[in-house]
């Protein structure tokens, strides 16, 4: 049976970076679900869907095919990282996301791709929800105006945005994720909290390598 470890956390905790260094260091693949959010979104976008057209976007997220590689997730067999990282598509990414259908449709390919190998998961809802047994749950954390700074030092030099534009979507995001009536982000029971405030990546990289070889021991 695969290992599942699985980082929760809110918008802006560099999730992301850290389930990717997490999975180098154990030997695991890393699924980026946020990716796949933001994959259908792109999708709609592209094709001028409306987000609030619940059966066109949860026929979008049922049509794509996703597969890992080296740690990336491709889509239709295709990186499209680069192109779903733009902010207003992490806005929409996160409106469809509360979207039962689309979660439906998404969760099923996560759990699949869980099936086919040992895996560092990260999201909103992967210990809640998706992989309710996994081996080690992880909920990565940081106050607010940290990771809007951190956001915006990824940001500003690839868009026109603001620290506070950053902070004002971030604290709009958060409410969405957090009240949302569809999988909302919080740490499961047994998930083992991590605040990365006051720690540099690295830090967080070994207290989280060092929780999930205690788990598996």
């Amino acid at each position: 049976m695969p290992t599942v470890v699985t980082i929760d956390g809110p918008a802006g905790t560099g999730k992301s970076t850290v389930a990717r260094l997490v999975a180098d260091q154990l030997g695991f693949q890393f699924l980026n679900t946020g990716a796949m959010y933001r994959a259908v979104a792109w999708q709609c976008l592209q094709h001028n869907i409306e987000l609030t057209n619940r059966n066109l976007v949860a026929e979008v997220a049922s049509q794509l095919q996703f597969s890992i590689q080296d740690h990336q997730l491709l889509v239709n067999g295709k990186d499209l990282l680069k192109d779903s990282r733009m902010e207003k598509i992490g806005q929409a990414a996160s409106i469809i996301a509360s979207l039962p259908d689309v979660r439906a449709h998404l969760v099923a390919h996560q759990r699949s791709l869980a099936s086919q190998q040992d895996i560092v998961t990260e999201g909103r809802d992967q210990g809640t929800v998706v992989f309710p047994h996994a081996t080690c749950k992880i909920f990565l954390t940081a106050r607010p105006e940290i990771r809007a700074q951190r956001r915006y030092e990824d940001l500003k030099h690839q868009a026109d945005i603001s620290y506070e534009q950053i902070l004002a979507e971030q604290s709009e995001r958060d409410r969405r994720d957090t009240t949302r009536s569809v999988a909302p982000l919080k740490p499961a029971e047994d998930a083992i909290t991590v605040d990365s405030s006051d720690l540099e990546i690295d830090e967080v990289i070994a207290r989280i390598v060092s929780i999930v070889q205690q788990s598996l021991r």
